[in-house]
């Protein structure tokens, strides 16, 4: 099972970076920071690991202040989310930025506490005053409907708060022998309830039972009481959340510091399924209601094991989507180095072919300058003349500057010109013309024109029939033989390479 789970988790990975499926951005506004709300975002995150849709949280924690949570509110929207999830502070002061999201387009989910408007999206969360109805009917059937009762509430102004208080009164009132004492301010923070408590001018040693809106409210009131010596051993407390792990609401019933919990569920993993429906335009309630439960000395130990448990299989499902994420980290890595050692191997070899028809064309541009420079020049176009080295000084000639020589050129012009006809004409013909070794023919006619006497002479007689073609009616074969080559076939060749065209095409 645990196999299965992890190559599911996978696969949706995989395939929604496969698919190129659009990323959800979904921002998660919470009032505040406590152990509840690290539950449910970690429920969060595990919801989203195993999504299939492709999801990314922005989480925004207030910390208790309406204007940090509007300021957090409106940054979300900047960032550009596609749907907020916001647990509102306090009613009023955080309803005006709701609307603003709502009005401009972004589906808003309210969950856990509510607002002063309609705009919204949906609604999830579990019945607050059910909750306090719920402990006042329990409260009273500990005390057989006689006693003296505290009541610490949590932050003013907000929804739980008040609907909490109104189920706890309501329930309290239909038995006329229990007597709310004192109702006093927290705001859902163990320190307030502790302020709360020891501040209240009240006598409180003979109080039978203390109901905090929330565990850690009802944990700080049993602590100022101690404090201040006026815990009777009679006294007993409850509050609501109910959560699991150390020091949780149902660790703490089980261990009989606290009397009874309520569960409020967390549910991060159905708020990102509703989220995700909206999203998709899949149907869903505008108004879900959470289940919820008492949790006393009877049933704590079953539910602390089953917590337990849970909290460890999330852990397991957070390690597996570590291990996928790296991963797919890698995959991204190795995709990467992939595509840059493909570029460098396209760019290598675009860099040789382009290379190689730079070279090419150098090869051909040089050979047309030669042959222009070295027949179709006329004589009073070639520079001053320098002198001639002798035949003897070969070392002072190879220290000599690569100049172009006008006598030189003129002289080899006239030579190649002489013996074109010539199908047998070798270098050693031309240097002996030119009264010079084949050695030095050889050096100077590459100093000066950066090509071989054999390449020169193919060019001129390449040139010759050219012109031929062009002014004469003789035959291909017969210019190709009046020009020095032995066979019309490899005349052809010759002239094709050259000219790009077979000699017919000349005319």
């Amino acid at each position: 099972m645990k196999k299965l789970l992890y190559i599911l988790i996978l696969l949706s990975a995989l395939t929604a970076c496969a698919d190129g499926r659009r990323k959800y951005r979904i921002g998660i506004s919470q009032c505040s920071d406590d152990i509840w709300r690290e539950k449910q975002n970690s429920e969060l995150l595990v919801g989203a690991y195993c999504h299939p849709d492709d999801v990314e949280l922005c989480f925004a924690a207030a910390y208790d202040s309406d204007e940090r949570q509007v300021q957090q509110i409106d940054s979300l929207l900047a960032i550009g989310i596609d749907l907020l999830i916001v647990a509102p502070n306090q009613v009023a002061t955080i309803t005006p930025a709701i609307d603003r999201a709502y009005d401009g387009g972004i589906p808003v989910i309210v969950f856990e506490r509510k607002t002063n408007s309609q705009k919204y999206t949906a609604y999830i969360g579990a019945d607050n005053y059910e909750m306090g109805r719920v402990m006042g009917e329990y409260v009273a059937s500990r005390l057989d409907g006689k006693g003296r009762v505290v009541e610490v509430m949590g932050l003013k102004g907000s929804s739980p708060a008040i609907e909490r208080h109104k189920g706890f009164a309501e329930a309290l009132s239909r038995h006329p022998g229990i007597q709310l004492v004192a109702t006093l301010q927290g705001d859902w923070t163990e320190e307030s309830a502790y302020q709360a408590v020891s501040t209240y001018g009240g006598d409180l040693q003979d109080v039978d039972y203390v109901f905090g809106q929330n565990d850690r409210m009802a944990i700080g009131a049993r602590r100022a009481m101690a404090d201040r010596h006026q815990l009777a051993a009679r006294t007993l407390f409850c509050g609501i959340d109910g959560l699991p792990g150390p020091d949780g609401g149902i660790q703490l019933v089980r261990d009989s510091i606290l009397d009874a919990t309520y569960i409020y569920p967390t549910h991060g993993d159905q708020l990102i399924q509703l989220a995700t429906d909206i999203l998709n335009g899949r149907p869903y309630n505008k108004e879900t209601a959470l289940m919820s439960a008492l949790v006393t000395r009877d049933n704590a130990s079953v539910l602390m094991m089953q917590a337990d448990e849970m909290i460890r299989q999330s852990a397991y499902l957070d390690r597996l989507h570590q291990t996928a994420s790296q991963y797919l980290q890698k995959l991204d890595t190795q995709r990467v180095i992939t595509w840059m050692a493909f570029g460098v191997i396209v760019l290598l070899i675009l860099t040789i072919v382009l290379f190689y028809l730079y070279h090419i064309g150098k090869v051909t541009l040089h050979r047309a300058r030669v042959v222009n420079s070295l027949w179709n020049l006329k004589t009073e176009d070639v520079p001053v003349a320098e002198p001639e080295a002798a035949e003897s000084d070969e070392e002072e000639e190879r220290k000599k500057p690569s100049t172009v020589p006008s006598v030189f050129i003129t002289r080899f012009r006239e030579v190649v010109e002489a013996r074109l006809s010539e199908s047998e004409l070798g270098v050693e013909d031309l240097a002996n013309d030119m009264h010079l070794s084949r050695v030095q023919l050889y050096r100077k006619v590459k100093a000066v024109t950066d090509s071989t006497p054999i390449e020169l002479l193919r060019a001129a007689r390449l040139n010759r029939a050219y012109q031929l073609l062009l002014t004469t009616d003789l035959s291909v074969s017969e210019i190709a033989y009046k020009v020095g080559f032995t066979s019309p076939s490899y005349f052809t060749k010759c002239f094709k390479d050259e000219y790009g065209k077979v000699p017919g095409d000349c005319r």
